[in-house]
């Protein structure tokens, strides 16, 4: 087992570009869609990126050797909203997220994203993560961890449902051909 530590992002110590990258992977298929490129998702993705300031909600992952390797995004009892300018196509991200992602209740954590690294995945470090985060939510008497997962996503269902998360709302947005839908899990602790 890897000993994993979670440091706020900064643009101005990490990289960009690879935290940029972890946040395409996860909605890939949207990304997709709006930027027709992978090269332009995540060049627009790192521009917004390199305008934040750091945050508590939003970590990166660092192994024993403090190499980056995954990032962490998650929020107790309600997102921020974010009124920084962005690229009119991540505000359209932001919306159509907002039709399907889970509905946060006071005294919940709510897991918006993880990522690791292509080359560490299969190795648990998911799991991991999520196990991190459940223990968090304990030492804060929170009362569940939510989160979503993408329809298409049978693999981080499964992951999700071995670790003790259930469906409990299904959410689906359509718009022309594109269809985006979430399974709202929970783990009540």
């Amino acid at each position: 087992m890897i000993n994993l530590r979670y440091e706020n992002f900064n643009p101005k110590i990490h990289d960009t570009y690879k935290v940029a990258t972890y946040v395409y992977d996860v909605d890939f298929r949207t990304f997709d869609l709006l930027f027709k490129t992978k090269e332009k998702a995540i060049s627009t993705i790192e521009n917004d990126l390199k305008k934040h300031n750091p945050e508590s909600n939003f970590k990166v992952i660092l192994n024993d050797d403090g190499q980056l390797i995954g990032m962490l995004m998650a929020y107790i009892s309600k997102m921020p909203f974010d009124l920084r300018l962005k690229s009119l196509r991540l505000i359209i991200v932001d919306i159509l997220d907002y039709f399907v992602l889970c509905d946060i209740k006071e005294n919940d954590l709510y897991v918006a994203e993880i990522a690791i690294d292509d080359s560490l995945r299969g190795q648990g470090l998911g799991k991991q993560v999520l196990e991190d985060v459940i223990e968090y939510a304990k030492s804060k008497n929170l009362n569940r961890v939510i989160l979503d997962a993408d329809f298409r996503n049978v693999g981080a269902k499964k992951l999700y449902e071995r670790i003790g998360f259930k469906v409990f709302n299904k959410k689906r947005v359509k718009i022309g051909s594109f269809e985006r839908g979430m399974q709202n899990m929970e783990l009540i602790l």
